[in-house]
């Protein structure tokens, strides 16, 4: 199978070639795309070089699927252009994932509704991703009524400049910086640019695409998103709002048997998820379980993931791997 990874040289679309070959995704050709500055470089998937070509080149060569990280603009200027050529767009932007005539998909939970004529679909925010595979078998069971997030999220969301400046900081060395302020020794409580109403774009990303994905307008969510200087996975304290009353060993029992999650919750032994154990890995760990002792049918957790796996490589791939199990691609 053909397949394109368009912005191939970022932090996101490298991450695509490493879970690309982890998971022994069947490619017989790798066209790694990136901007006009880029082409010709080479970069390396299983041993082998491939040049970076531009996307009209990557059209002409008939790609079967594209993975897209290349930002918002690019996405909306080329991903129409990838499908009206036959080719399956899977996008890691925002550009998207409200448009109501696209999917917004995490796989274990409404991969089923995606059909071959879906030619664009959506991947959601990495901060919805990690929380909404938690929060959808207690939906199921319980009903959410409400629920509050604030995230503590890896500089590794921002890209390569986050990192650069996080790593200078701590070396004292002056340079580029992708933040308004200091990164290291300290936590920034924004995230994306700040809207009318208060909020940033990525806390309003995590409300109406938790709503869309899970398919329930009643489930009301409110963010903060936080950055904070940590490499390697984005963390949540969720508080959620059941209708129904919960018991708490089946709260747990639930989530030890859903697919995708990691339960690591032994407070005795001080045993709960942390950025540096979800780092390169694919599940999502959760902990800290307890009732909220505020409020009746009330629950809070901990949530983490990687980042650049689950919440953004790892789940296209597992969109494309869904789809090539229908034979669609």
């Amino acid at each position: 199978m053909k397949v394109a990874v368009v912005g191939a040289t970022g932090l996101v679309g490298s991450k695509m070639l490493q879970v690309l070959t982890e998971r022994n995704f069947p490619v017989t050709e790798l066209i790694p795309v990136a901007s006009e500055r880029s082409v010709g470089k080479e970069v390396t998937f299983k041993g082998k070089p491939y040049k970076v070509v531009n996307a009209d080149t990557a059209i002409s060569m008939k790609p079967d699927v594209a993975l897209f990280s290349a930002g918002g603009s690019t996405s909306l200027e080329w991903a129409p252009k990838f499908a009206e050529a036959g080719i399956t767009v899977i996008d890691n932007s925002s550009a998207w994932r409200m448009d109501p005539t696209k999917k917004l998909v995490v796989p274990e939970i409404n991969g089923k509704t995606l059909t071959p004529e879906d030619k664009i679909i959506a991947n959601p925010n990495c901060s919805t991703i990690q929380m909404v595979l938690v929060l959808n078998p207690l939906h199921e069971k319980y009903k959410i009524n409400r629920v509050v997030v604030s995230t503590y999220q890896s500089v590794t969301g921002t890209g390569v400049k986050a990192v650069d400046q996080l790593m200078n900081e701590r070396k004292g060395i002056e340079g580029e910086k992708a933040y308004a302020h200091q990164i290291d020794l300290n936590v920034i409580p924004q995230i994306d640019v700040f809207l009318d109403n208060g909020y940033t774009k990525e806390e309003m990303k995590m409300v109406k695409e938790t709503v869309k994905i899970m398919g329930d307008s009643h489930i009301r969510v409110t963010a903060t998103t936080v950055r904070i200087p940590v490499i390697g996975g984005h963390s949540e304290s969720v508080n959620i709002e059941f209708d129904n009353e919960y018991d708490l060993a089946e709260v747990r029992s639930i989530l030890e048997n859903t697919p995708g999650v990691i339960v690591v919750d032994d407070p005795s032994k001080a045993q709960y998820p942390m950025p540096k154990d979800a780092h390169e890995k694919d599940e999502v760990f959760v902990g800290r379980i307890r009732r909220d002792e505020t409020q009746e049918k009330t629950l809070n957790m901990w949530i983490v993931a990687d980042n650049l796996r689950k919440g953004a490589a790892t789940n296209a791939v597992q969109i494309a791997e869904f789809l090539h199990s229908q034979k669609w691609i």
